[in-house]
């Protein structure tokens, strides 16, 4: 049972990264098919991540009441079909669409593939498990861009999605074949409608503002969001059966490892959106060079987080994440300290320390969180994981965006921006640097709770 739960989780948590990294590629072919605009196909990564944020917590509840490979295997399903109608999209809006639908798919995925891994394995190996799932994340990230990249140029981008369908297939038949066991703690319970709408609703909102910063829409929509969110928090503490346990926040150990997640996402996520820039800007190198250099994160982030996954199942998750958050911190200030003469050496020696930093973190950081809550919390234990990750992105590229808009201002860069551009990545970097260094506080402050401590019903 193990070996097939482990096998599944790993194909699965291959397939939304893969695909994400790669059409990110394809972005240009898309839009010159369509004739799309700037906006539009900003719009098709963005669909994919706001149904993700918006699914993520809902479906981790309802895998907790009506069981996990059965949620599980709805996802998958909606994943491969999803994947069909993008290769078939006839226009960008219906492209937008279908990525929307595979961004339901994808949350789904993510939080049960997890829950079911946390299920099946005892916690003397579940860190070791759970390093092997994100380290295949990692290897999705690393193979996207440079596959993405030949087969948009060799088979067209639509062979991306088609791609996607024989393993959506094999995840299927390896699911309802070797998969034997239904995971459901908190079979019998009510199912939050109400909470799930409104949670849904202000993620949207929120993660939507985030896009529109900083003007004056993005800032209204941000306040509706957090207000929304408070709303939410009060909504949840009274009712009988609730999409969120708001007691489980009373666990040390569970909050601090949420908040320590939004922080390193929040810390690291743009790094390769502003490198990208700066090493095809600044250093005026093709994108199959640049690509070939930020490569170099994931790949050690491959390396490492079945390492830490190990080391999690034998030390303190604390001690460990804190070290990673530490090594995040070494090389995000390498990184503020780029000019226009800085060698590509450095930069590849930041991003070296910053994929060790997050290998160290990850793994021993979600075995914490999933170690803490009871098995009938799993699904939404899990589903808190993804949301951390997804709105944490959101936040590092608001800030990037916003230091834009202030130091560069609403025009195309050109050589006259040049100097501006670098100013404000070496801004973002600065930023981030400080916001991981107090992270390793954050991470240090979750203590070192036993294995399923309460903080639930």
């Amino acid at each position: 049972m193990r070996i097939p739960a482990l096998l599944v989780a790993t194909l699965a948590n291959f397939l939304t990264p893969f695909t994400g990294s790669s059409v990110n590629i394809a972005l240009p072919a898309i839009g010159a098919e369509f004739s799309a605009d700037a906006i539009v196909l900003g719009w098709i990564p963005t669909a994919f991540m706001l149904a993700a944020a918006m699914c993520a917590v809902p479906f981790g509840r309802i895998a907790d009441i009506f069981g996990m490979k059965k949620t599980f295997g709805y996802g998958i399903i909606l994943f491969t079909v999803a994947s069909l109608l993008s290769a078939l999209a006839p226009s960008a809006f219906s492209l937008i669409v279908f990525r929307f639908l595979q961004g339901i798919a994808g949350g789904i995925i993510f939080v049960t593939s997890l829950a079911i891994i946390t299920s099946v394995y005892p916690q003397p190996e579940r860190g070791r498990a759970i390093g092997i799932t994100i380290a295949t994340v990692y290897i999705a990230l690393s193979l996207g861009p440079v596959l993405g990249g030949i087969m948009t140029q060799f088979l067209g981008w639509r062979s991306l999605f088609f791609a996607m369908i024989p393993i959506g297939i094999t995840i299927m038949v390896i699911t309802w074949w070797k998969l034997d066991n239904e995971w459901a703690a908190g079979r019998g319970e009510k199912f939050d409608s109400k909470g799930s709408l409104l949670y849904s609703s202000c993620l949207v909102t929120l993660m939507y503002g985030f896009s529109r910063l900083p003007g004056l829409e993005g800032i209204v929509l941000v306040g509706f969001g957090v207000v929304g969110f408070a709303g939410f928090v009060l909504f949840e503490a009274r009712a009988d059966s609730p999409l969120l346990d708001i007691r489980l926040f009373s666990n040390r150990t569970f909050a601090f490892s949420n908040l320590a997640a939004l922080i390193n996402y929040s810390a690291n996520f743009t790094v390769g959106f502003l490198l990208s820039l700066y090493l095809q800007y600044i250093k005026g190198l093709d994108p199959r060079s640049a690509g070939l250099i930020l490569v170099a994160q994931p790949v050690v982030m491959a390396v490492f987080a079945p390492v830490a996954g190990r080391l999690s199942d034998r030390f303190p998750a604390q001690k460990l994440a804190s070290l990673g958050m530490a090594l995040s911190t070494i090389g995000l200030f390498i990184l503020t300290r780029i000019t226009a003469q800085t060698d590509i050496a450095v930069v590849s020696g930041g991003l070296v320390v910053l994929g060790m930093g997050f290998g160290f973190f990850s793994s021993p950081n979600t075995s914490a969180i999933m170690g803490s809550v009871e098995k009938r919390f799993y699904g939404v234990a899990s589903a808190m994981v993804s949301t951390m990750r997804l709105l944490g992105q959101m936040l590092s590229m608001g800030l990037s965006l916003i230091m834009f808009a202030l130091l560069i201002g609403n025009v195309p860069i050109t050589p006259v921006q040049y100097p501006a551009l670098l100013d404000s990545i070496r801004t973002v970097f600065m930023i981030c640097t400080t916001l991981c260094f107090l992270g390793i506080f954050v991470s240090l402050a979750r203590g070192n709770q036993p294995e399923q401590t309460q903080g639930s019903r």
